[in-house]
């Protein structure tokens, strides 16, 4: 064997099966014409400010199984988007497979190492599979029920369910999908939804029991650390049934895994017209005075991802102030662009989009060459913020 390839084999094994400070630094190094800006250090490894996401609305419309998400993943990958976002009901699995079937080829091609790519992944919801069961009960009683992974009563309005049985086998099943060894970021999906049907104090009890499972999981190497990802539980006022506080989840994962607990993250929402995250103060922080979601979530040392960065194209039914796109530096560009220069422009590592279309993936990357607005012109659209 030449020594050239005894010396590539090496340097084959020794790439971890996650994402690494170095592998992710090494990635955005080969894109040097991008903004400095484009790129964020959220404390454990290098991630673009844009993210690729694979979910659909109304999974059941057939066109949603014509298309093929692993184009768009590979543009995304081999154009300087090192995170892809995803969730094992997302089109009934069909997501993550088409993700894992991407990687791989991109990694059997030469042209990406794990230890650069950032792969999320979520857990709650109940599934089904490709294609559509017939009788979607019988899928739920002989893949969880019968297996005992969940009773019926653990199985909430029959689609979200989180025992720690039923959470383990969904990570386990993600990871086959994905084809891959490790989760970077394992999300517990809306578990808000459960409120109503459940108490407060049960849910917490359940939130509990699922970050212990987490944490094991983390041990056997399943996944790198775990966060939630939320739809409104973060943004609503406490008042609300369904409101979540912050405050106690990051106590429940200090009571689970001390300080050195493997919570690190939450996704919420947050575009140009949902703007709570960073304009409504409804989370108390570490002192007990309330802040914005982003303000606590960086008080308590855990990393936002921005989900819904265009609010599944609800946010173009009119064109956008001039003012809006001079004050966020996207004047020569679109609406679009600006509405993910917004959202982007957040306390977030990353904000989300979805992208079936490879040109749309490539459209959108025109902001790789966009600095950061300017702070004082944030302020200017919404004013300052403080805790009250």
């Amino acid at each position: 064997m030449p020594e050239a390839a005894k010396t590539f084999g090496i340097f084959r094994k020794s790439i971890m099966n996650y994402a690494t400070k170095e592998g992710t630094f090494n990635y955005l190094k080969q894109f040097p014409k991008y903004s400095r800006d484009f790129y964020r250090f959220d404390g454990d490894v290098f991630v673009s400010s844009l993210g690729l996401g694979t979910f659909r609305k109304e999974p059941y419309r057939e066109e949603n199984y014509i298309v093929n998400y692993k184009d768009s993943v590979k543009m995304a990958v081999l154009n300087g988007i090192n995170l892809i976002d995803t969730a094992i009901n997302y089109r009934y699995q069909t997501s993550e497979r088409e993700i894992g079937e991407a990687i791989q080829e991109l990694l059997a091609e030469g042209r990406a190492t794990r230890d650069q790519l950032v792969i999320t992944s979520k857990a709650g919801f109940l599934p089904l599979d490709f294609p559509f069961p017939e009788n979607p009960y019988q899928w739920i009683e002989e893949n969880v029920l019968t297996p005992g992974l969940a009773s019926k009563e653990d199985v909430i309005v029959d689609q979200h369910c989180m025992t720690p049985a039923y959470l383990r086998w969904s990570a386990e099943q993600s990871l086959k999908n994905l084809q891959l060894e490790t989760i970077d970021i394992f999300f517990l999906h809306n578990p808000e939804m459960q409120l109503g049907y459940v108490d407060y104090k049960t849910l917490k009890k359940k939130i509990k029991k699922a970050f212990e499972l987490f944490e094991k999981l983390v041990a056997e190497g399943k996944i790198r650390h775990y966060g939630i990802a939320s739809w409104n539980g973060f943004l609503y006022d406490e008042s609300h049934t369904e409101y979540l506080s912050l405050k106690d989840m990051v106590a429940i994962a200090e009571e689970v895994g001390g300080k050195g607990h493997h919570f690190k993250y939450i996704q919420s929402p947050y575009n140009i017209a949902k703007t709570q995250a960073r304009s409504y103060s409804n989370q108390k922080g570490p002192d007990g005075r309330y802040y914005t979601l982003m303000q606590a979530a960086h008080g308590y040392g855990l990393k936002m991802m921005g989900s819904s960065s265009l609010l599944q194209a609800n946010i173009f039914q009119s064109k956008f102030d001039p003012k809006v796109r001079e004050l966020l530096g996207t004047s020569e560009l679109s609406d679009l662009s600006t509405a993910l220069q917004f959202a982007r422009m957040g306390s977030v590592v990353s904000s989300l989009f979805g992208a079936v279309d490879p040109q749309h993936v490539e459209d959108n990357l025109i902001l790789a060459y966009i600095p950061n607005a300017k702070p004082e012109n944030i302020e200017k659209l919404f004013g300052a913020k403080d805790a009250v």
